[in-house]
């Protein structure tokens, strides 16, 4: 039996933590400061028995209209396809990605032009797979700080990075980092899957949508978030992220924007599973 919890147009002044796929994991999803409309940024758990689970984050495409609408459908349509399955893992591949070829019809089906990003992480016991259409980012890393996983963005700046034409910190202040090249609702949707990562006991998965990751450097998330009590990395991601949308300062990146990230982390089999701390916000 799958158990979900989707947090779509809300805003979240702390994260959320629950016990998650044999581990723990956070969820903050927060207005951009200043926005008096909703959250465009969508997010969801999905529990699948005591070891496995579903996390997405899905981010409206901003400059379209009905972005909080194509991310709620968006994480939506995943939750529905993988809750179909039930207690099935060996069909999640199959369900995720029809999750998000529905997602992708549906917000087509809108008319209105909408489109959103759509980031995917399956957790079987100690694997993962990550799925993304879009900027919105998959990160793992290790205690000590090591990258062991991180998605290139589907964008002219990603690519460029990717390729070695521009630098990462570079790239957080060029004029096109808006510019997403695969997205839900858009045209000739691509969804690239990751391949299957081991992960180690006290790895921390991260999804986030470009509020996340365009406001800090690589190093900067990865530093908070590694080591320490999950929650209170997250809330210092959080707080991070806010300021440098709240008080912009010369040579640092600032991009006012929604702001939603989930991060996952693996505990030892061994020892207590650890608990609901918060119940989600109605």
């Amino acid at each position: 039996m799958s158990d979900s919890h989707i947090f779509a147009d809300v805003d979240l002044s702390q994260s959320e933590c629950f016990a998650f796929a044999g581990g723990e994991a956070a969820v903050l999803s927060a207005r951009k400061p200043g926005r008096e409309g909703p959250n465009e940024d969508a997010a969801a758990l999905i529990s699948i028995g005591d070891s496995a689970g579903v996390a997405v984050v899905s981010d409206g495409a901003g400059g379209h209209p009905g972005g909080a609408e194509a991310a709620g459908l968006a994480v939506k349509a995943v939750c529905d396809a993988v809750s179909a399955i039930g207690d099935d893992v060996q069909g999640l591949r199959e369900a995720i990605i029809n999750g998000f070829e529905a997602a992708d019809k549906t917000i087509s089906a809108l008319g209105t032009g909408a489109a959103a990003t759509l980031a995917v992480v399956e957790i079987q016991g100690s694997t993962m797979r990550a799925y993304h259409a879009g900027d919105s980012m998959v990160l793992v890393t290790g205690q000590r700080g090591r990258i062991k996983w991180l998605t290139v963005p589907h964008s002219p700046v990603g690519y460029a990075v990717e390729a070695g034409f521009l630098d990462r910190g570079e790239a957080l202040h060029h004029e096109d980092l808006h510019l997403v090249s695969n997205l839900l609702g858009g045209q000739d949707l691509r969804i690239e899957l990751g391949a299957t990562l081991e992960l180690a006991v006290r790895d921390t998965v991260v999804l986030a949508s470009d509020g996340l990751s365009d406001n800090l450097h690589l190093d900067e998330i990865v530093e908070r978030i590694r080591k320490g009590p999950l929650r209170a990395a997250a809330d210092a991601l959080a707080n991070l992220g806010a300021k440098r949308m709240q008080t912009p300062a010369e040579g640092v990146p600032s991009k006012p924007d929604d702001l939603t990230f989930i991060a996952i982390r693996r505990r030892s089999t061994k020892g207590r599973k650890p608990r609901k701390e918060r119940q989600p916000s109605q």
